[in-house]
């Protein structure tokens, strides 16, 4: 109950700020360009806070908290009073509307440019890209990639870390080839090339990292518990964090593999678990849970172990002077931008597939799980998601800003508006859509919990 309640915390926290964000940037641009803003709102439905400002625009924030909106004066809604022309949306240029609709993503753009502004000047800490183990038979194993190896390039990109060498190889996905440099201390840099004409790669189920075969490199775990999770067997059983377990059912445990291997072999049994704890000898009796896998079912105890210490050199910052941290920052807003249009791409091209659509709910769990590892984990989500935020509303959809942005732009062209009867049919189309990707994405959430 409380990690749900922490994500949905999360959640609304993030969808708040972002929101704030981007009907900001259509507010602040409406009226640098004269237009009456008769309503700022932050949410949907009945108001719980409500103020109005000297240049009569209410504020509110209300109580379903799923998106807001910008109402702007429109002669095409509202009955204008004599005067008022000058001040409605619809009285203005056709360059002056397109200036506001498009500063909601725009500002979401330089939302997510400050987020990581902050995040670089704060500090980051991360782990090197270098490779644990190589899986046999493996599209990195034909591409004979060594062991122990840090990757420094995927393609044109520099990949510092795990994050960027994930972000790198997802932006391949429908190519043939992975043109990889990896670092090695034999042998110095090497460039190679993955061959990924059979890449099946599916996010649902692995890493980018693990359908080719890599594994990275991590210390190695040892026999002591980390993590107990509540309410598991363990837990139940009396395990506690410290204890290093020494016996399975009586006989010597040699690391931390085969211990799993051992549990997952007996779902439902009583089994014997001799630890040590503050240096005497326990032993303690727990009954394997079941879980259902692809593989069938498995055992689950409900622990982690404690790992050894990273070499040095592996565990960096990422932390940078003002200058340097806006370069950082602007850089990665610009991947973060490219990439997401690159993968709305490969959707329409069917090299992803529509299942991997993310919802509220994968949302929500992300937002809940950056949270809790901190600040600088948040404000690198709320970049992402500001990116998506942004991008999204500008696919053309006439429901969104990039249906009304791609109107405009016939307007300008042709020196004409779009028929309102043309306008009605787009956005019924629109809504059509919008609602069939929403649903799409929403049930590929249940999916993913079910």
């Amino acid at each position: 109950m409380f990690s749900f309640l922490w994500s949905l915390g999360a959640f609304i926290v993030a969808l708040g700020i972002l929101v704030a964000v981007h009907e900001w940037g259509h507010f602040y641009v409406a009226r640098r360009c004269g237009v009456q803003v008769q309503r700022f709102s932050i949410g949907f439905g009945k108001p719980l806070w409500r103020r109005k400002d000297k240049h009569g625009t209410e504020f509110v924030v209300a109580a379903i908290p799923l998106g807001g909106y910008v109402r702007m004066l429109d002669g095409r809604i509202d009955t204008l009073a004599p005067g008022q022309q000058d001040k409605a949306f619809n009285h203005k240029p056709v360059l002056q509307r397109m200036a506001i609709i498009a500063a909601g993503p725009g500002v979401n753009f330089i939302f997510a440019l400050f987020a990581l502004y902050a995040m670089y000047l704060i500090g980051l800490q991360t782990v090197k890209p270098v490779i644990g183990q190589i899986e046999p038979d493996s599209i990195a194993a034909q591409a004979q990639l060594p062991e122990q190896a840090e990757i420094v390039s995927v393609g044109s990109r520099s990949t510092p870390d795990w994050e960027s060498v994930n972000f790198e190889l997802v932006s391949y996905i429908g190519r043939q080839q992975v043109p990889i440099a990896l670092k090695t201390e034999n042998q110095g840099t090497i460039n190679t090339t993955l061959t990924t004409t059979d890449w099946n790669f599916d996010p649902e189920k692995e890493s980018a990292l693990g359908s080719l075969g890599i594994t990275p490199f991590r210390p190695d775990a040892t026999l002591t518990l980390a993590v107990v999770a509540p309410d598991s067997p363990a837990a139940q059983a009396g395990l506690a964090v410290g204890d290093t377990l020494t016996l399975f059912n009586g006989e010597p445990i040699d690391d931390w593999a085969s211990l799993v291997e051992a549990i997952s072999d007996k779902p439902g049994e009583n089994v014997a678990l001799t630890v040590n704890r503050d240096g005497q000898a326990r032993t303690i009796n727990a009954t394997i849970a079941r879980r259902d896998t692809e593989q069938g079912q498995s055992g689950y105890l409900g622990v982690s172990p404690q790992f050894k210490d990273w070499p040095e050199g592996y565990v960096f910052v990422h932390q940078y002077g003002p200058l340097e941290a806006l370069v950082k920052a602007g850089d990665k807003t610009w991947r973060l931008i490219t990439l997401s249009f690159s993968m709305i791409g490969k959707l329409l091209t069917g090299d992803v597939s529509l299942n991997n659509l993310s919802g509220p709910i994968s949302i929500a769990q992300g937002a809940g799980v950056s949270a809790g590892y901190g600040l600088v984990y948040f404000l690198s989500f709320l970049a992402l998601i500001s990116v998506n935020l942004g991008i999204i509303n500008l696919l053309p959809l006439p429901m969104l800003d990039g249906g009304h942005l791609m109107y405009f732009t016939i307007e300008w062209v042709t020196g004409k508006p779009v028929s309102e009867a043309a306008q009605e049919w787009g956005f019924r189309i629109g809504g059509v859509v919008l609602f069939m990707i929403m649903g799409i994405a929403i049930f590929n959430d249940i999916s993913r919990i079910a």
